[in-house]
């Protein structure tokens, strides 16, 4: 028999015992996923400009792209939440995979504001001295040489820049966008790659210290894939145990209300095992990107080893994406497990808060400082999430507001304090800068005090609001704990202040690099949102309350 005439048997038999349905198009919602879809098209545009537009022109085209790109997505954002989609018209679009609610549209403008500020601090060009006539930036003449060879030293004489780095941004903050409002476990991973991916890459650019630098790299990529197997193999045991990659049904299957079960998989949904060490195993690849203890072990590394912008943009941009999606995996997945997951993140929490502040009390080098304070701070946020009540998600939404402007503008100070091998990071060379620069040492100040929670600072008010709505949802252990790290942090942020302002210059101390707009820029939106955070918190906490309630 011929090999046509099996062919047709076997497709007349099939169609015979199961006529093949037409198969539905998808529905996609595109107006309600435009910021994303802005940002992921402006970050194709950008690898094409570095395809196609001369190398003089690439890092004017690219800086004018990025930027033009993350306001239309903050426009469209602001316009999705004007139109009723983060309250009344809030719903779950693209077929399930992605909600459009008041969480993740309020965190979807905070990502895309800081990438916008952290873009300018890609951008600047005027902190190192001119290498061969030509203007450099924070990052690499040539990524791909090895450091110290030849072809580096002839790409730096070149003038060569590594322009790449702002679609990397984008597809960063792309992948940002989707991971705090994916409403199934797919989504959440494939959200997860797309941005981490970019982070490794970024993470290994620095133009001085190449080998720290790519060190990071390595450290941060070896330990995010082994999140990353965690996480995907917690989606395996959830599918395993519920039948379904969705929020939604997951949840269902959890409380008991499910009511279409598949034969396929009935023997093992409901089966208990499955659910708490998938659920945990997903709930510890995001605890590892928010850098709680005990996940936090590549936060000092890659915080120091990577260029300072990119650490600025991490430091930021990261935990605001990941706290939304933990706080909607155990808002909307786990909330009938809530007696089993509060125990343990009562304890990730205390010992995150408590083991951030006394480490960084022995740091010699300003990044690492700022690497466990940032660690102290998502146990501060943690907090916030163990409230388990809409005051707790509000909350939590305007700490990671406040939290990432006064982080960017930290980091973006540090990169204006120079010495002869670049960026002075070491604590020592700080003495006295007050007296050298005191407008530089009065803002780094400003933002050390908001992280200590001092009043009139947006660290305070968003510190006030996490422990208040832990109170109230019946942590107030919790609470004193808070409050015992904070004072203990306050004690190493008041060292970095009383050092810059009361020590003497050193006679070999580093410089204070004038920066160009760019950086100035960063420096006053970060300044001004610390302050009236601070001052007048009240609008952004209504904001953030309208914009607490998770759509199921």
């Amino acid at each position: 028999m011929s090999a046509t005439a099996v062919h047709s048997l076997w497709t007349t038999a099939a169609t015979a015992a199961d006529p093949i349905s037409k198969i539905d198009a998808p529905k996609i919602e595109y107006g309600q996923l435009s910021p994303t879809l802005i940002i992921l098209g402006a970050a194709l545009i950008g690898v094409l400009v570095e395809a196609f537009v001369p190398r003089k022109s690439r890092y004017y085209t690219q800086v004018f792209v990025s930027a033009v790109a993350l306001c239309a997505a903050f426009a469209a954002v602001v316009a999705l939440a004007a139109d009723g989609y983060g309250t009344t018209k809030a719903h779950i679009a693209a077929m399930g995979a992605i909600a459009v609610d008041g969480p993740s549209l309020f965190l979807q403008g905070v990502i895309l504001l800081s990438g916008l500020v952290c873009l300018f601090t890609f951008a600047e060009r005027r902190l190192d001295p001119e290498a061969h006539g030509s203007r450099v930036d924070s990052f690499a003449a040539q990524a791909a040489s090895v450091p110290g060879s030849d072809s580096e030293k002839a790409a730096v004489k070149a003038g060569f820049t590594t322009t790449e780095v702002f679609p990397l941004l984008l597809f960063a903050v792309a992948g940002m966008l989707v991971f705090p409002s994916a409403n199934d476990l797919l989504t959440l991973f494939v959200a997860l790659e797309v941005f981490s991916l970019p982070l490794y890459l970024l993470c290994a650019l620095a133009r001085r210290k190449r080998l720290l630098s790519q060190e990071a790299a390595v450290k941060y990529f070896l330990l995010g894939a082994f999140a990353s197997a965690f996480t995907l193999f917690g989606i395996a045991l959830l599918y395993g145990y519920a039948g379904s990659m969705s929020y939604s049904t997951i949840s269902q299957v959890v409380d008991g209300s499910i009511t279409n079960i598949n034969p396929a998989l009935a023997d093992t949904m409901g089966n208990d095992a499955l659910l708490l060490i998938g659920g945990a195993m997903i709930v510890m690849g995001l605890l590892f990107k928010v850098g709680a203890v005990p996940f936090h072990m590549w936060t000092p590394d890659v915080y120091q080893g990577a260029p300072t912008p990119v650490t600025g943009f991490m430091a930021a941009a990261t935990k605001v994406a990941a706290f939304g999606a933990l706080l909607r995996l155990l808002y909307v997945v786990l909330p009938g497990l809530r007696w089993d997951w509060r125990p343990v993140m009562w304890g990730v929490a205390i010992i995150t808060m408590l083991g951030g502040a006394i480490v960084a009390i022995t740091q010699t080098d300003i990044k690492r400082l700022l690497a466990y304070s940032s660690i102290a701070h998502a146990g501060f946020i943690l907090a916030g999430v163990i409230a388990t009540t809409r005051d707790g998600v509000s909350s939590v939404l305007f700490y990671l507001g406040a939290y990432s402007f006064v982080t960017i503008g930290a980091f973006a100070v540090v990169t204006l304090v120079r010495d002869a091998g670049g960026e002075a990071t070491h604590l020592s060379k700080w003495a006295g800068l007050g007296r050298r620069s005191p407008l530089v040492a009065a803002v780094f100040a400003v933002f050390l005090l908001s992280f200590a929670g001092i009043p009139l600072t947006a660290g305070f008010a968003g510190k006030f609001a996490v422990f208040k709505a832990a109170a109230s949802g019946g942590a107030a252990p919790l609470v004193v704990v808070g409050v015992l790290s904070s004072a203990i942090a306050a004690f190493f942020y008041i060292r970095v202040i009383v050092l810059m302002f009361f020590s003497e210059p050193r006679p070999d101390g580093p410089t204070v690099a004038v920066p160009s707009p760019l950086t100035m820029a960063t420096i006053g939106v970060a300044v001004a949102a610390t302050l009236v955070l601070g001052v007048a918190p009240q609008y952004f906490l209504d904001l953030a309350n309208q914009a607490g309630v998770f759509v199921r």
